[in-house]
């Protein structure tokens, strides 16, 4: 088990442009611990360390190299959404941030607690952040301050803002897939997203990274990327079957005396499924 962590976003949300504006820095040799970084990203010492942390936390950098995914999107020439603007983007994108479990709280909440309740208070999640880091594994990670601001980071990422004077954050990035609801006071809920709004290349995507070097997924790989997409594991499932159908050459749904598990009988690298959508466009 990792060590948990809640900090290195200096506060700050995601913002939309932040990724592609890291993604150019980087491409152009630049470092982020340059004396110059504040004037060629034209932000404050803090969100420079913040652009850092989050292209790291949502997969596309390692040591502050740029993986092939960062590329993928987020390339001027050849990146298939260089400013984030598809939705499908966003999905892609949520995914990784989940399933990296770099930035700790996004993977607790939606894989873990999410098992235990739909709905949930500031006080309900800094409880169980609390339980999970009372292991000997995690001593010493728990610093209520530190993840009082995660919460609030991560709640501004995905709730959006009630009222205009919160203009600021309607910029965070993941905010257009509302998959947190404020339902007032201090409840929030996970919404339940239909099948319809999330494309099938994005799981086939999400499940050949699930599955690394395996060529099998399991129930419970498919019950935690329902978790991850706050989607009915029956229309996961329902999802998996379309994919099978249109791929019959990658993947086989099986369905054994209710052993269900997914197949690949091929390895590909999981950006190729991108291509399915992306490159139809």
């Amino acid at each position: 088990m990792s060590r948990y962590s809640f900090s290195g976003h200096e506060s700050f949300t995601c913002k939309s442009l932040w990724l592609k504006k890291g993604y150019d820095y980087l491409l152009a040799g630049l470092r982020f611990t340059d004396e110059n970084a504040v004037v060629e990203l034209g932000v404050g010492k803090n969100m420079v360390a913040s652009i850092r942390y989050w292209l790291r936390a949502f997969g596309l950098t390692h040591d502050d190299r740029l993986q092939p995914i960062a590329r993928y999107i987020f390339d001027t020439e050849a990146g298939c959404d260089p400013f984030a603007e598809d939705e499908t983007t966003l999905w892609v994108l949520h995914f990784l941030l989940v399933w990296q479990g770099t930035a700790s709280i996004y993977s607790l909440l939606f894989e873990h607690m999410q098992r235990e309740r739909r709905q949930f208070t500031k006080t309900d999640l800094e409880n169980f952040i609390r339980r999970k880091c009372s292991v000997p594994e995690q001593k010493n990670v728990f610093n209520l301050n530190t993840v009082r601001k995660d919460m609030g980071v991560l709640l501004r990422n995905y709730v959006a803002p009630g009222d205009l004077k919160s203009i600021e954050d309607f910029s965070s990035l993941l905010i257009g897939l509302n998959l947190i609801v404020h339902q007032g006071g201090e409840r929030y809920a996970f919404r339940s997203v239909r099948q319809t709004e999330l494309r099938k290349e994005v799981v086939l995507f999400a499940m050949l990274r699930m599955k690394g070097d395996d060529n099998t997924l399991s129930l419970d790989h498919l019950q935690r990327l329902a978790l991850i997409f706050c989607l009915p594991l029956t229309e996961l499932i329902e999802t998996v079957r379309l994919l099978a159908e249109a791929y019959p050459d990658l993947l086989v749904y099986s369905d054994n005396s209710g052993i269900k598990n997914v197949q690949f009988l091929q390895n590909r690298p999981s950006i190729e499924a991108l291509d399915y959508y992306y490159r139809m466009l």
